[in-house]
């Protein structure tokens, strides 16, 4: 059911509204780790170093995806908050429209440009056909994940996380059973568990969307009825999408470079590296999750006018992603090594090694990143879109030179020392920003 975020105990109604979100989030990164694990463990380390190779071009689709979720759900969060019916109404199918033609037009460049990207960030040719097959198939289903990031936005952005987790729960797990029926029963290789994935995001994202038509039509009617599309909204929602979208796009650019430099040091790293970055990957998408739920309730309040309610939503989610984050990092550094083992066999003693050395590294600064991602969110929550910026891509921009200058005299070890550093730079940012007080004068038109 929607929720009004913007009465009530704040400490209670942030931790009933962010951890469902959570739960989904870590359903729908399921889907990604299903992959790998299944790949690795009954295809073997050449189908999940490609699985992992090809992850990183998908990241750019989940940018976009992600971006567009954003900047629907600010604004669908502010007049919500507003109890504005008739311009909420307005935003949502003005975002399916447009969101429609980006999807198509996204799909089109990727069926044209994968063996370019690929090539691009220096895949081994031994690895090419896998990461090209499993590559070709995720951006059929292009569409669907831009659907169902747009309908579980809008259902956060109504203050309803429940719904959302209820379809991820469902749909990941028949991923993860799809996954290893593909590959065992059928005798199909990195396409099976392209497939899988295709049909199960394909399922959860239609659902998502008839489940909300159905919650659109139980909402009251504006007193005057509601446009089907407004190139006003659209533009209000493209100036929160746009940042999200470059943001996350120039974290998957970033990722692709930093990937091309995996690759120089072969399959045995590539595949380390690919469990890894799942795992770091699965953490960082929750918290910014997390960041979503605060982004939302800092969104309907900064649209009821309470600022106070913003400030202390941002320091109640510092409280819940900190919490997580040193949880996750206490996970990493004991039990590291058994969690990689789901990925790969034993015998791949270099790879694992590999795995081991990236997250004792990175993981104990997922605090760090984390006060960087909630402070962030307030900042997008209220519009104030330029620190927001300013802080990602220094942050991207100094991980990405690091990777390539520390890993010419520290081998790989150089590459995962870059990850802590940019984080500093970023959280340094972003606070300063916050901190000025900017963002409560800001004021979406």
């Amino acid at each position: 059911m929607n929720k009004d975020l913007t009465e009530g105990n704040i400490r209670g109604l942030i931790w009933r509204f962010t951890l469902p979100l959570l739960g989904s989030m870590l359903f729908q990164q399921l889907y990604n780790i299903a992959d790998s694990l299944v790949a690795g463990k009954f295809i073997g380390a050449d189908a999940l170093a490609a699985v992992g190779n090809s992850y990183e071009i998908t990241l750019i689709y989940i940018a976009f995806a992600f971006g567009s979720n954003m900047g629907a759900s600010v604004i669908v969060s502010q007049y919500f908050g507003a109890g504005k019916k008739k311009e909420m109404k307005t935003a949502i199918t003005t975002t399916f429209i447009a969101t429609a033609v980006l999807a198509i037009v996204l799909t089109l460049l990727g069926i044209l440009l994968t063996d370019i990207l690929l090539e691009t960030i220096n895949t081994p040719p031994e690895l090419m056909a896998m990461s090209a097959e499993y590559l070709d198939i995720y951006i059929y289903g292009v569409v669907f994940l831009f659907f169902y990031n747009i309908a579980t936005g809008i259902f956060t952005a109504m203050g309803d996380s429940r719904t959302p987790f209820l379809f991820l729960a469902f749909s990941s797990t028949a991923n993860i059973g799809l996954d290893i029926l593909s590959v065992t029963a059928f005798g199909m290789g990195v396409d099976g568990v392209a497939w899988a994935t295709f049909i199960c995001q394909g399922v959860s994202s239609i659902l998502a969307v008839l489940a909300l038509i159905k919650r659109l039509k139980s909402i009251g009617e504006a007193d005057e009825k509601a446009q089907f599309f407004s190139f006003h909204i659209l533009k209000s929602i493209i100036r929160i999408a746009i940042p999200s979208i470059l943001q996350q796009s120039f974290i998957s650019v970033g990722n692709i470079l930093i990937q091309s430099v995996v690759n120089s040091f072969g399959a045995s790293v590539m595949a380390g590296y690919a469990a890894a970055i799942k795992l770091n990957n699965m953490v960082i998408t929750s918290v910014t999750t997390m960041g979503n739920g605060i982004s939302s309730f800092g969104a309907q309040n900064y649209g009821a006018g309470k600022i106070d309610r913003v400030i202390k939503g941002h320091k109640e989610g510092l409280l819940l992603a900190g919490s997580f984050s040193m949880l996750a990092t206490l996970l990493f550094v004991c039990f590291g090594r058994y969690i990689l083992l789901l990925f790969m066999n034993s015998d791949a003693t270099e790879s694992i090694n590999e795995g081991i050395r990236f997250l004792y590294i990175v993981s104990p600064f997922y605090i760090v990143v984390m006060t960087k991602v909630i402070t962030d969110a307030v900042l997008r929550a209220t519009g104030d879109m330029t620190p927001f910026m300013i802080s990602t891509f220094s942050d991207l921009i100094l991980r990405v030179i690091l990777a390539f200058v520390f890993s010419s005299f520290l081998g790989s070890v150089g590459i995962w020392l870059s990850w802590p550093i940019g984080w500093t730079a970023g959280t340094i940012i972003s606070l300063s920003f916050y901190k000025s007080g900017h963002w409560k004068k800001v004021r979406l038109k």
